[in-house]
């Protein structure tokens, strides 16, 4: 499979840069065996069964984009000041963050990057493109990033007058919780109270699981032959109880239905070889394309994704290749809004 399998021509005027007001009003697309259905997010209970079970990433954003200045920790380092941008990616288990660095070649293993009075960075190790590990101190991380953080919009989202309010209400999903994220996890964007409340009359359940997308979700995939593609790791929890719930639902016949390709590309990862979901707590870089096997998921709901993008590659892998083309292909002429702050669409497994 070559990256030009996975590409397509998106007007610019496709591309959603606020999202649909009330959230559950956006645009569905029913991407179903006998064709394609036309509908709006609310409809979501009428294609859905009792029983079914719909996993969702309870991840919370967080402002990940940080400005420091390096400042010299010796007194024979001449390379004077430099402004430093950061880009948090995710945080490892003894406590240090993989953060991307902008103008990381005038940074050096040992430096000090200094965001604010109270919050500054040893640079522990410098990586590969432009990464490096970041040691952070502060009294209260998350308190310091909220004072000195901002949000990491998608770049197709114009804000040339800076990251709104509205905008950091907006890219929150109605289930954050656990911060970690520096990306939302945009299917659920889609979701209110009372969607969720007309999801739970019709017996559809609900269950959740945290990804933290990181930075690489905003990275293009660079060669031709995608099987050469490496994902970027992201940290994800399954709990005991959640395993339970997914396996005892596909037990009884239920469905299981992933919101968005984070908590699918999760529960894909914590599932053995029978499709047996078990607790979770580590890294993945499951990278899904067409010929994987799904285990678990049998419907999916996501969003419009970008093209070339592994995400592409994803739903093309669960709902087939051609079935994807002729969906986007009518998603577009039939005005349907794209990405993030997009419409979405709900996929029947091929």
């Amino acid at each position: 499979m070559n990256l030009s399998d996975f590409d397509y021509h998106l007007p610019e005027e496709r591309i959603a840069i606020a999202p649909a007001r009330p959230r559950d009003s956006a645009r569905l697309l029913h991407v179903a065996a006998d064709g394609l259905h036309d509908l709006i997010v609310r409809d979501l209970p009428s294609l859905l069964r009792p029983g079914d079970l719909l996993v969702v990433n309870d991840t919370k954003v967080i402002p990940a984009q940080l400005t420091a200045s390096r400042v010299n920790a010796r007194s024979d380092d001449k390379r004077g000041t430099a402004k430093i941008g950061i880009t948090l990616d995710r945080r490892l288990d003894d406590g240090s963050w993989r953060v991307l660095l902008r103008n990381a070649k005038r940074v050096r293993a040992g430096d000090t990057l200094v965001i604010d009075p109270d919050f500054s960075a040893e640079v522990l190790e410098m990586l590969e493109g432009g990464a490096a590990l970041l040691r952070f101190t502060a009294d209260d991380f998350y308190a310091a990033l909220a004072r000195s953080g901002a949000l990491a919009l998608p770049p197709y989202i114009a804000r040339p007058e800076g990251i709104t309010e509205r905008d950091k209400a907006d890219y929150q999903t109605v289930f954050a919780t656990n911060e970690g994220a520096v990306a939302a996890p945009t299917a659920g964007l889609h979701f209110t109270p009372e969607l969720l409340a007309a999801l739970a009359a019709r017996g559809v359940e609900t269950t959740r699981v945290t990804l933290h997308v990181g930075a690489g979700t905003f990275l293009p995939v660079r060669v031709e032959d995608v099987t050469q593609h490496r994902m970027h790791a992201e940290r994800g929890f399954v709990t005991a109880e959640t395993a339970a719930r997914i396996n005892a639902t596909r037990k009884a016949g239920g469905r299981i239905i992933p919101v968005g390709t984070t908590a699918l590309r999760l529960i894909e990862s914590a599932a053995d070889a029978e499709g047996i979901v078990h607790p979770f707590d580590s890294e993945t870089d499951i990278f899904i394309i067409p010929g994987y096997r799904f285990k678990v998921a049998d419907l999916l709901f996501t969003n419009f994704h970008l093209p070339k993008s592994t995400l592409l590659m994803l739903v093309s892998a669960f709902a087939g290749m051609e079935r994807i083309r002729t969906a986007y292909a009518h998603a577009i002429a039939s005005g349907y809004r794209f990405y993030s702050y997009g419409d979405a669409c709900l996929l029947e497994r091929a």
